[in-house]
């Protein structure tokens, strides 16, 4: 597939830290992320030996080395040089002969072979402009076959205008002092100021604009965080 000149660099807006090695080789600590209830999700969807599955923003790769004994083939995809470095290294050291690593974002991962039966995505949308999250969640419906099922994690603002204040406020508030506990409130407010995290309110069109059905939300006791479980066209009785 030819990626049209005029789309966007994702590269440029990934944020310099995800571009930098030595930020990188402590983004696991920092993150804190068990993806155990994750492929436990996937699985119960019926993520399978004969399955493909995507995982979009793969980072370090910390889901998808997680999801490869469950499922035939897992195609990592990121946009990062240091995150693709850490994570071919990583798929090297334990012999994985099931995972493909691919340097490649939301918008110029070009999919060879069969559809995916499941797609993943977890705190990397967000570095999209929404005219770009919409491209990009067109694209990914179009990589999974009938039926197939998206997973996506991510920070999304799941409240009203009127609420934002309050809402955005208190998770500043609680957020670690130090860098190595997680993301500090300096962190966030660079986040807030400078990414693209939506309104549920936005997004949640854009999914069924992309052919998604919402199967399931799931959202945190913070209300910046969200989950969707996701079927591509109608699921039976919706």
């Amino acid at each position: 597939m030819t990626i049209p000149d005029w789309y966007l660099d994702e590269r440029a807006l990934a944020g310099p830290e995800h571009l930098d090695a030595a930020y990188v080789a402590t983004y696991d600590a920092k993150a804190g992320t068990d993806p155990a209830a994750d492929v436990a999700l996937l699985r119960g969807l019926g993520l399978g030996p004969d399955d493909t599955l995507v995982d979009l923003g793969a980072g370090t790769g910390t889901f998808a080395l997680a999801a490869a004994p469950w499922c035939r083939r897992v195609i990592a995809v990121d946009v990062s040089p240091a995150m693709v470095g850490v994570l071919r290294a990583r798929v090297a050291a334990q012999a994985l002969t099931n995972v493909t690593v691919v340097q490649a974002g939301f918008l110029s991962y070009a999919h060879a072979g069969p559809p995916a039966a499941f797609v993943y995505s977890r705190h990397a949308l967000h570095h999209l402009p929404d005219f770009w999250k919409a491209i990009a969640l067109r694209r990914i419906a179009a990589l999974l076959r009938p039926g197939g099922v998206f997973h996506l994690r991510d920070l999304v603002y799941c409240c009203d205008l009127d609420e934002f204040d309050a809402v955005i406020g208190a998770w500043l508030a609680a957020a670690p002092t130090a860098p190595d506990a997680g993301w500090t409130r300096a962190e966030l407010v660079t986040h807030v100021q400078t990414e693209y995290s939506p309104f549920s309110w936005l997004l949640e069109p854009m999914l069924a604009q992309a052919g998604f059905t919402i199967r399931d939300r799931h959202v945190a006791a913070t209300r910046v965080h969200a989950a969707y479980t996701c079927v591509k066209g109608e699921m039976p009785g919706a």
